[in-house]
Parts: C-alpha cells; sequence; structure tokens
C-alpha cells in the first residue's frame, strides 16, 4: 500500500538536529504509526538501526527489565540483536516499551553518554508509565501523535501543496477560495469524515476506494482497544469498556455532555473519574471540558465534572454509524444534522494542534462548541454547523453581545465558503487544521 506522509517525520528529524542528551519518547493510541514513521526516519537518518519489540520478543522485556545497570542494559541490547552497533550511527529503537518500564529510566545513563541515539515507543504510554518508580526530568524529548489530520488525509488524497497553502491564505485573509476547490475539498473532507485519521485505513482507502474495506479495518481497531483494556485496566475495565463504548451514543444526543447514568444509574463522578482519565491517558478518547466563564485564563472556571467525550478518530466514530447515516454523510447539500461528526472532527483536529478543548455552558447564553486560548490571553469562539442552517447561532450572538466580554474573533465551521457576516466569519469545515496555536 502507498507510503503515507506524516507531520511527525519533520518533527523527529528536528529532534534529531537540536537534541544533545535526550532521548525521544514517541507516545500516542494505538494504531496511529508510531512504529512505521519511526521506521521511515531511521532509514533516512542512521546507517545503522537496531529496533527491538517487546511484544514480537516477550523474551526481550523480561531481559531488559532486570538490568542491573546502564552498561548491564546495554549489553543485553547487544544480545537481542545481530545488526552492528557503530558509535554516532546508529539509532536503538525499543518499541512497546511499556512491557519493561524500568528501561525508561536506565536508558538516561545511555543517553548521557552519547553513543548511540535511543527511540523509546509503545500503545498506553499515558497509562502505564504512570506507576514507573522514576521518570528522569530533562533526558526524554517527548512526541505526541495523533491520528493524521484533514492536511496528510488531502497529501494522501493526492491534493497538492500549492492547493493547500491557498486554504491556509484564505483562512488568514478571511477571504473565499474558488468555488471549484471549495467543493473538492468539501468532498475530500466529507470522505475523510468516514475514513479518518487511521494510517491503515487510509491506506485501504486510497488503495481500493472501499468504504466496506476500510470499516472492518476501523472495526478491528475498535476491538483492539477494547482487548487493551480488558488487559491494562484490570478491576476496572468492565466500567471503562461500558464508558469506551457509549461515546457514539452519548454524542449523538441533543445535549453531547457524558452522562454517567449511561453507566450506571446511581454512578457518581467521584467514583469513575479515574476511569475517564484512563481512555484519555491511553489517548483513545479527547474530553472537552464545560467552563464557567468565558474569560482568560480559561483553565480557572474549568468544570472538571462537566465535560464531552470525543473519540480520538472521526472515522472510528462514524465507524459506529448505519450504512445510510454514512451515505447522507457524502450528499452534497444534504440538510442533515451531524453535529456530533462535525464536532468530532473538530475537537480532533485541535487537540493535535496543541489545544486544550473548552466548551462554554450557560442558561443565560446557551451553548458555544469550542473556546480557544490564545497565547496572548484572547479567546477565540467556535461553533459547528452541519446543515444549512449555519447563519443561525442564538448562543453566540449572544455572547458576542454581552458586555461583560470581549472576543478575539467569532468563527462559524460550516459547509460554505468563506465569508463575514457582522463580527462573526463563516469558514469552511475543512480550515479546521489552520487553526495554529498561536
Amino acid at each position: 500500500m502507498q507510503m503515507l506522509q506524516r507531520k511527525a517525520l519533520d518533527e523527529m528529524r528536528q529532534w534529531k538536529a537540536i537534541k544533545s542528551n535526550q532521548a525521544l519518547l514517541v507516545t500516542g493510541a494505538r494504531q496511529i504509526g508510531k512504529t512505521f514513521i519511526i521506521r521511515e526516519f531511521a532509514r533516512a537518518e542512521y546507517k545503522h538501526f537496531v529496533e527491538i519489540n517487546l511484544v514480537e520478543k516477550r523474551l526481550a522485556a523480561r531481559v531488559l527489565d532486570d538490568a542491573l545497570s546502564a552498561k548491564d542494559l546495554m549489553r543485553r541490547i547487544t544480545l537481542l540483536t545481530d545488526d552492528a552497533l557503530v558509535p554516532g550511527e546508529t539509532l536503538i529503537f525499543i518499541d512497546e516499551v511499556q512491557l519493561a518500564k524500568e528501561t525508561v529510566t536506565a536508558i538516561k545513563f545511555l543517553v548521557e553518554q552519547g553513543d548511540y541515539d535511543f527511540i523509546i515507543s509503545g500503545s498506553l504510554l499515558g497509562v502505564e508509565l504512570n506507576d514507573i518508580r522514576s521518570v528522569p526530568v530533562g533526558y526524554l524529548d517527548i512526541l505526541e501523535m495523533y491520528p493524521m489530520d484533514f492536511e496528510e488525509f488531502c497529501w494522501a488524497r493526492g491534493i497538492k501543496a500549492e492547493i493547500l497553502e491557498m486554504v491556509k491564505e484564505a483562512y488568514r485573509s478571511k477571504q473565499p477560495l474558488p468555488d471549484y476547490m471549495h467543493e473538492q475539498l468539501l468532498r475530500t473532507f466529507k470522505e475523510y469524515l468516514l475514513v479518518g485519521g487511521m494510517p491503515q485505513a487510509v491506506a485501504m482507502y486510497c488503495a481500493k476506494n472501499d468504504f466496506q474495506r476500510v470499516r472492518r479495518v476501523q472495526k478491528s481497531i475498535i476491538q483492539l482497544n477494547r482487548r487493551d483494556i480488558a488487559q491494562y485496566a484490570q478491576k476496572d475495565a468492565l466500567a471503562i469498556k461500558d464508558i469506551y463504548d457509549l461515546i457514539p451514543s452519548q454524542l449523538n444526543q441533543e445535549n453531547k455532555r457524558f452522562e454517567l447514568k449511561g453507566v450506571n444509574s446511581h454512578a457518581r463522578y467521584e467514583r469513575y473519574q479515574d476511569k475517564f482519565l484512563w481512555l484519555i491517558d491511553a489517548g483513545v478518547a479527547l474530553p472537552c471540558y464545560q467552563i464557567t466563564e468565558p474569560k482568560y485564563p480559561v483553565l480557572s472556571a474549568k468544570t472538571a465534572n462537566r465535560f464531552k467525550l470525543y473519540s480520538n478518530d472521526v472515522g472510528l466514530l462514524t465507524s459506529t454509524y448505519g450504512r445510510m447515516d454514512s451515505i447522507a454523510l457524502l450528499q452534497p447539500g444534504a440538510d442533515v444534522n451531524f453535529g456530533s461528526t462535525y464536532e468530532n472532527a473538530i475537537a480532533q483536529a485541535l487537540t493535535a494542534l496543541g489545544h486544550s478543548l473548552y466548551y462554554y455552558s450557560k442558561r443565560k447564553f446557551g451553548e458555544v462548541d469550542f473556546l480557544l486560548e490564545t497565547k496572548g490571553g484572547d479567546i477565540r469562539l467556535i461553533e459547528s454547523k452541519s446543515g444549512n442552517n449555519y447563519t443561525r447561532h442564538g448562543s453566540l450572538n449572544k455572547l458576542l453581545a454581552s458586555p461583560d466580554y470581549s472576543f478575539a474573533d467569532a468563527i462559524v465551521l460550516c459547509d460554505d465558503n468563506v465569508q463575514t457576516i457582522g463580527d462573526v466569519t463563516y469558514m469552511p469545515i475543512y480550515m479546521m487544521f489552520c487553526f495554529e496555536d498561536e
């Protein structure tokens, strides 16, 4: 299948160029392409490459975890590979390192010696590294990977970089794109909603153009996530699986805030907090917290027990939809409300760009889907509208009219081209990848 271009490759090159005594920890959810991109990086940047996968070599996990010192650890690494280790020319990659967690600490001393470069990676690292005795600060650079964003999906679909640069310029200048270009990008975005950003699903779609095969890939990833929960969550596995399975149905309700009564009619948040955090730390769920005041700093107004829970990949979300709903997503101009789908895609894009997710809800004003806080202390309001009535947004209007608050701008992401009406700028939904962390 076709090789997929990923932004993480450039970030790895930057790490190699500027690092001194730092290993690179690549983390993120299962099946997002971590191992593949590390191999591509190694082949392009190093003369020698050693890979130790602790899932494929179960004995290796015990061998590394039992090392008595840095010198002993290096000796054990040499026993586990037939490849040459040449100082200054070798990358050592330890994959699925959650199976030998003490190795993360021990590698610090090998990194300080400077003979070899080290990358460590694995799934569920946010969960499994929590109980490490001590994770040394200062010797690990961390690269958090996510599913492919819409721009990466466009690369895979053969859309030229020049077109995507025109999209970014239209976003910055708030000027419309040519109609033919807008229509092409909107069609591609609707495909993205169904395929998502899991590399295996994207590669299958590009190779076969077959949504049924894509859906089989997505279903297998969902089952892998459920098996991980059973394996790693132990006594909390049943409750965590219930929460994971409820994400699509909770998002499809009018009030998308996650309600614990869907799990247990007598459940209290305090008893379930760790279970939500498990899914968040594992990278398979994205929390969007309610805030009580749309003011800087947003974090001070965060309500920890009121949140929406999005899937880490919009394709995994839509794979749970019925056939007719999937067909409707692809229909141009269909006046169907897919608000939860659009919101999930936006949440996924903003997370990948480094934004924390917040929404505002108050009876006096209603609800606004997303609030972004810029580094300059400004607040941006973002609404998602999937239907034809995208200019109707009472909550947004009320907030903008309030003398108690001021905002940098207000943006409605919809199916139409760029236009500004009053205080609100309407932008096509595919421009979500342009919301850089300012």
